[in-house]
């Protein structure tokens, strides 16, 4: 079949101001938590997306992938667990093909700008609108429709995580990001940047781009053992997501346990069967292939064929970046910590310029 090709949808809904500085070239930036080594969402959602950007980046953009380790931060950590995951993680972005010669690689917490920044746009940013935010919600697992006036809303709020939002406006307005690559979930996080650089550059005169929104083509990736969620580390069985170092055996099993249903064939219909469309879902990502088209393909083939293709589709794609992983976490040179510390040279420096102007217009 003829392979569709990539493409990036530029599309998110504002009702801010047009209100913009300009800039010569693209800034991309985007920022993952770190939880440890990546599933299989994270991938297909946003890391092989962001290779794919590096890839077509035309001369001049600058790219930034940052491992948020900030963030984190809003549920406690242990120490040692965290600085584990941090490795792992920025292991990871390296494995998948994010080249430090063409991406600028770093931990936040390496650019003290960020954490900066943050308080000044604090001053802008409005409680209404944070109060708004689904983020603390879904973290402290209320209903969307709670408000800060609610007892149990106040009793579980930290500051950290209703803030998170500036924080996460802070990475993008810092680097004076243009572009930024989100998933559809994400859209209302990059509003709110949208929103408070509006609100800056209206008090101090225009230093922030307005951000926009580059919308992952991926579909979401759901939980093998839930496919009614997303893909997720916080699924109690560990049989539910497929991280990028799991073995091909590793692989096969989780998928050969997938739920699915009774029905004997293979058709497409996330509402009626969304374990099955869950599988061919992820088949699409790696075929690159319309749904509909690869359910007409198995429509005669059973689901054991199905998961058997799948399960090997998967660990096909992912047989380098496992190797690769294990590669870096077991070099001895200090290849990542050198790669670690010249990102964070880089994104220092570039964030240094715009809090120079930021200093500036405030008399600081």
């Amino acid at each position: 079949m003829r392979r569709q090709p990539f493409q990036w949808h530029r599309s998110i809904s504002s009702t801010t101001s047009t209100t913009s500085t300009t800039t010569s070239e693209p800034v991309i930036f985007s920022g993952i938590q770190p939880t440890g080594v990546p599933h299989l969402g994270n991938y297909l959602g946003a890391l092989h997306q962001w290779v794919k950007l590096q890839n077509n980046a035309k001369p001049g953009a600058k790219l930034l992938f940052s491992i948020v380790d900030l963030h984190a931060l809003t549920v406690p950590q242990d120490a040692a667990q965290l600085r584990k995951w941090r490795r792992e993680a920025f292991a990871t972005l390296l494995a998948v093909g994010l080249d430090p010669k063409r991406s600028t690689i770093f931990y936040q917490s390496a650019v003290p700008a960020h954490a900066e920044l943050m308080w000044i746009l604090s001053t802008v940013a409005s409680m209404g609108y944070l109060s708004r935010m689904t983020q603390w919600k879904s973290k402290l697992q209320l209903p969307e429709d709670i408000t800060l006036e609610h007892s149990e809303a106040r009793a579980q709020l930290r500051l950290g995580l209703f803030s998170y939002p500036v924080l996460q406006a802070a990475d993008i307005l810092v680097h004076k990001a243009t572009h930024v690559p989100v998933g559809e979930d994400q859209r209302q996080h990059l509003e709110f940047s949208r929103y408070t650089a509006n609100s800056f550059n209206h008090l101090y005169g225009p230093i922030f781009p307005i951000p926009e929104a580059l919308i992952s083509p991926a579909k979401r990736v759901m939980s093998l053992k839930e496919p009614t969620a997303k893909m997720s580390k916080s699924h109690a069985d560990e049989r539910s997501r497929i991280l990028l170092t799991d073995s091909p055996s590793e692989i096969h099993k989780k998928v050969k346990v997938a739920l699915t249903d009774s029905e004997p064939t293979v058709s497409y219909d996330p509402a009626r069967r969304p374990g099955v469309s869950n599988l061919i879902e992820i088949l699409s990502h790696f075929e690159e292939v319309p749904c509909a088209a690869l359910a007409a393909e198995y429509q005669s083939a059973s689901l054991r064929t199905l998961k058997e293709h799948v399960a090997s589709r998967i660990a096909h794609h992912l047989q380098e970046v496992r190797e690769r992983y294990i590669e870096i976490m077991e070099d001895q040179s200090g290849y990542l910590d050198t790669v670690a510390q010249e990102g964070a040279e880089v994104a220092q420096a570039n964030a240094s310029q715009t809090m120079r102007q930021v200093r500036d217009v405030m008399g600081l």
